[in-house]
């Protein structure tokens, strides 16, 4: 039997893909174990659970599996960087069960400096299902650390890095910011309000709002449920802002998404208050990314087709 195993391997999650000969995505796999919450065994025990009774096929992984932390580091590629390239650039280590791991690179932006791990494998992905934006587009990568980056003739010429998601997390469960809020209900609303502020505060930026959350409650003129809202709104709004105040990518033509359907969703209702269009969304595309790597590097037969977007789930 021939195929690929795809490995999305990040910082807190590992999800993995079973691929057959033609690229079709035969089953799906998630687990709680990114490189810094590994169970007993390490990196060859979450591997050998994710895959228990999957075949034995070539292993490809992606993410910061391949970061100093990781299970091998594997050095940046600098930017202009070709995605086609990446495959060049793979190495490979012996797990315990007598086969490789190969691990896809980063990519490394020298004007920052800036760094992604992962993300360079979706964009691979997403542009292998949308040929037409391989000359000129613009991408978002909303998550944990929200990337942006641009794309020309094939390479990613520019990319920035805002710690939108991470400082949400922290200012949701470590601030006096959201002290007294409960279980945050979807509130569109509040999320509107906190963008509307972002994009309305000019050249102070949104972070000298940021305290306007706990003023507003005590105020009464918002729910304490309603500051989480607030607050992701506030900083998404920032992420838009910033982003525009900067020039740095285009504006122009609508820009491309990569992501969950949920947080994608929040992406483009703070971009209408920008008059940004910002595209559906493309999901899995890490998976995508990585079959077309395995077809670059002869992993598995490049006559074969890109992964459908059918999935099961595990």
């Amino acid at each position: 039997m021939s195929g690929l195993i795809g490995l999305d391997w990040g910082t807190s999650s590992l999800r993995a893909y079973w691929f057959d000969a033609a690229g079709e995505i035969r089953g799906t796999r998630a687990r709680p174990w990114g490189i810094r919450h590994l169970p007993e065994g390490g990196f060859d025990a979450a591997l050998a659970d994710i895959t228990e009774g999957w075949p034995r096929l070539p292993r490809l992984a992606c993410g910061m599996v391949g970061s100093r932390h990781g299970w091998l580091e594997v050095p940046y590629m600098d930017l202009p960087a070709e995605t086609a390239q990446l495959g060049g650039a793979v190495r490979s280590l012996r797990a315990k069960d007598g086969l490789d791991v190969h691990i896809v690179p980063g990519l490394r932006n020298p004007q920052g400096p800036d760094v992604m791990r992962g993300e360079e494998t979706q964009l691979l992905g997403a542009l292998a299902l949308r040929p037409a934006l391989i000359p000129d587009s613009t991408w978002i990568l909303p998550g944990t650390h929200s990337k942006w980056a641009r794309v020309r003739d094939g390479a990613v010429t520019d990319f920035c890095t805002l710690m939108t998601g991470e400082l949400f997390a922290l200012l949701r469960q470590h601030s006096i910011l959201c002290a007294g809020s409960g279980d945050a209900a979807v509130d569109p609303d509040a999320f509107a309000r906190g963008v509307i502020a972002a994009r309305d505060s000019g050249s102070a930026g949104a972070f000298t709002l940021l305290f306007s959350a706990r003023a507003l409650m005590l105020d009464n003129a918002l729910a304490p449920d309603a500051v989480p809202e607030y607050l992701s709104g506030l900083l998404i709004g920032e992420e838009m802002r910033s982003s525009v105040a900067s020039n740095r990518f285009r504006h122009d033509a609508p820009l491309q998404l990569i992501g969950d359907a949920a947080l994608s969703a929040r992406y483009r209702l703070a971009a209408s208050h920008f008059d940004l269009e910002l595209a559906e969304p493309v999901v899995d595309a890490a998976a995508h990314g990585l079959w077309q790597i395995a077809c670059n590097i002869g992993l598995v037969s490049a006559g074969s087709s890109t992964a459908s977007e059918e999935t099961s789930a595990c």
